[in-house]
């Protein structure tokens, strides 16, 4: 699926707000939902801790932003997180994902294309959204996972997340910002969204 296929953001186009706050509050409930003693636990990015990952999140988020036309961007690589935060976690996510909100806003209904930090530059404004979305999802799952707390993903989310990951996520591979694709046992008709969406992504569902 091409990432300018008139279907998908057609789709995409009336749910994009949607997808973007609940995305935005399943990644705020898990981080608020992570023990003082739970930021060096593995998550399902191997090589990240919990701490890393809420780190890159947060990062990526004040790199939409900033493209967007909102704050100065993350003072950090979020491909390189350091795992100590200078405050408190929460606080640094609720300040991301606060400016990747409020730019957001300032996006019209009817624009056709918009900016990312993504290598592939502008996108379909309700792919880039729901792009933006996708990482802030995804990343809410590798935390809630890594620290039992209950997958904040469900189907319908799910389902939206992956219409836009379809036509994205393969050029972003190359660079290791997703794993390969995780095969499943079952026939694609009987596995639920949320798996195809995190076997698409490169995870085991758990």
């Amino acid at each position: 699926m091409n990432t300018t296929d008139t279907a998908t953001v057609t789709a995409l186009q009336p749910v994009w707000r949607e997808v973007l706050a609940a995305s935005y509050r399943a990644l705020e409930n898990s981080v608020a939902g992570v023990r003082d003693d739970e930021g060096d636990k593995v998550t399902p990015c191997s090589e990240w801790t919990v701490t890393q990952v809420i780190q890159h999140a947060a990062g990526d988020q004040l790199a939409y932003a900033k493209v967007l036309g909102i704050g100065d961007g993350p003072a950090y690589d979020p491909f390189s997180p350091s795992g100590a935060v200078d405050g408190s976690s929460v606080a640094l996510v609720k300040d991301a994902v606060g400016q990747a909100a409020a730019a957001w806003a300032t996006v019209p209904d009817d624009s056709e294309t918009v900016p990312t930090p993504l290598p592939h530059g502008d996108l379909p404004t309700p792919v880039a959204a729901v792009m933006c979305a996708l990482d802030a999802a995804v990343h809410a799952w590798d935390v809630a996972i890594a620290t039992g707390q209950p997958s904040p993903l469900d189907n319908e989310l799910a389902g939206h997340l992956l219409a836009a990951a379809r036509g994205t996520v393969e050029p972003l591979r190359q660079w290791g910002a997703y794993a390969p694709v995780v095969e499943a046992a079952d026939s694609p008709s009987s596995t639920p969204v949320v798996d195809e969406l995190l076997r698409y992504l490169g995870r085991v569902p758990r």
